[in-house]
């Protein structure tokens, strides 16, 4: 056999041990990040809850999801050990250290619908009537040239 024909081989070969090889990595590094767990450190769970852990055992973990609400979890549903700041930030809702230039975001939207202009007219102010016409205001020479209205069980055939 010729080496050209095996070159395609060898390249899907080599990528195919590439791609194992980063995922492999990444199992490993959570795998790490999930054992040095310690009681006290703030968790989010793959599911996206998070949590305090109090007992970390070989395959589990024993999360306070709330205050004297204690949930038992398998170490691998845990997603990321989070630092102290990003917990409290998150969790308990503690303003991060904010930079004096940037930009303050309002709460509301009121605050970009406001103009300085002065008001207008109250005659544009005026409701508008969006109400249907009903059928029995019209006219009465309307109504003797129309047609009397049939019933379910008439038909137009003789």
């Amino acid at each position: 056999m010729n080496i050209v024909t095996l070159l395609p081989f060898i390249v899907l070969i080599g990528a195919m041990f590439l791609m194992t090889r980063s995922a492999k990595k990444k199992q490993q590094a959570a795998a790490a990040m999930r054992n040095e767990m310690q009681p006290g450190t703030g968790i989010r769970t793959i599911g996206g809850m998070y949590a305090t852990v109090k007992e970390v055992h070989d395959d589990a973990v024993l999360l306070e999801v709330a205050p004297g609400v204690h949930a038992f979890y398998a170490k691998n549903s845990i997603g990321a050990v989070l630092e102290d700041e990003e917990y409290n930030r998150i969790v308990h809702g503690a303003p991060a250290d904010l930079k004096s230039d940037s930009p303050v975001v309002p709460d509301d939207a009121s605050s970009l619908t406001e103009t300085d202009e002065p008001a207008a007219d109250a005659s544009d102010d005026s409701p508008i009537d969006l109400g249907k016409k009903d059928a029995d205001t019209a006219t009465d020479s309307e109504a003797t040239d129309a047609e009397p209205k049939k019933t379910d069980g008439e038909s137009d055939a003789k």
